[in-house]
């Protein structure tokens, strides 16, 4: 018995079509069917926040997400294009410059969870960053330099806006 369904995934500004059991998460079919492996598997349960991408513009635990509900959705990864997106660019530059990357597990999760924030609050309290990382877990860092990344980039993104 065939139980396949095909879904329309919007990954990163390219249009993806698979065929999938309806049951898969979206992260089982990011990692295992697209080859996006910078969205990361850890707890499986909502958690840890490795696993968070962007749906709609809104921060999803991938591990929870049915691939069958992201059908037409626009979705965006770690992986997606930096090129034409300065908030992505900034971020990313912030986390490296501030010393926010350890062991890089949780930072996919983190980084999407800062655009996030920062679409939503350009410019973010440390109370609304701490806040906005409910749910994301690092072994590594103590969340000091997190944070720290995650000011610099609202700083540097309401700069160059003319802020």
């Amino acid at each position: 018995m065939n139980n396949l369904i095909t879904v329309s995934l919007n990954v990163n500004g390219v249009r993806e079509e698979v065929s999938i059991r309806p049951w898969r998460t979206l992260l089982e079919v990011l990692r295992e069917n697209l080859a996006l492996t910078g969205t990361k598997r850890s707890c499986g349960e909502g958690q840890c926040g490795a696993c968070t991408v962007l749906i709609d513009g809104n921060a999803v635990n991938s591990c929870l997400y049915l691939a069958v509900e992201a059908d037409g959705k626009e979705i965006q990864t770690i992986e997606g294009p930096v090129e034409g997106d300065p908030a992505l660019e900034k971020i990313q530059q912030s986390f490296v410059a501030k010393g926010a990357i350890q062991c890089g597990f949780c930072t996919p999760g983190m980084v999407i969870a800062t655009k996030s924030l920062l679409s939503e609050n350009p410019k973010p309290s440390e109370d609304d960053i701490r806040n906005a990382l409910v749910g994301h877990l690092c072994r590594c860092t103590g969340y000091v330099q997190i944070v720290e990344a995650i000011q610099d980039a609202a700083s540097q993104l309401e700069h160059e806006q003319g802020g």
